[in-house]
């Protein structure tokens, strides 16, 4: 099992930069798929962006990519977003999420552990 800690939200402006940490809990962080999920008032929880076990496999939803990058450091049992030129439709609450298989996914149902949230709010 592992426990999940999102960081870094806040309130910006538009064409600002953000970057949100999501530190984990437990020895095995470097063997989940890791994601990063947001979700807006009203509206259904999101895909953001996704990263395999070693880093070197991404997923992005369109509305991100070029903005948008996630990384993490098995070393610091940590996952990173990256965010560039926000927008004020970047506005939600972020959530890191961890998979125990180790093949990226886009839905929030084929995720297994979740944080607790981070709120990005960005104004025009």
């Amino acid at each position: 099992q592992v426990q999940l800690v999102e960081s870094g939200g806040g309130l910006v402006q538009a064409g600002d930069s953000l970057r949100l940490s999501c530190a984990a809990s437990g020895r095995t962080f470097s063997t989940y798929t890791m994601g990063w999920f947001r979700q807006a008032p009203g509206k259904e929880r999101e895909f953001v962006a996704s990263i395999n076990w070693s880093g070197s496999t991404t997923d992005y939803a369109d509305s991100v990519k070029g903005r948008f990058t996630i990384s993490r450091d098995n070393a610091k049992n940590t996952l990173y977003l990256q965010m560039n030129s926000l927008k004020p439709e970047d506005t939600a609450v972020y959530y890191c999420a961890a998979r125990r298989l180790p093949v990226i996914a886009t839905t929030p149902r084929d995720y297994n552990y979740w944080g607790q949230g981070t709120q990005v709010t960005v104004s025009s």
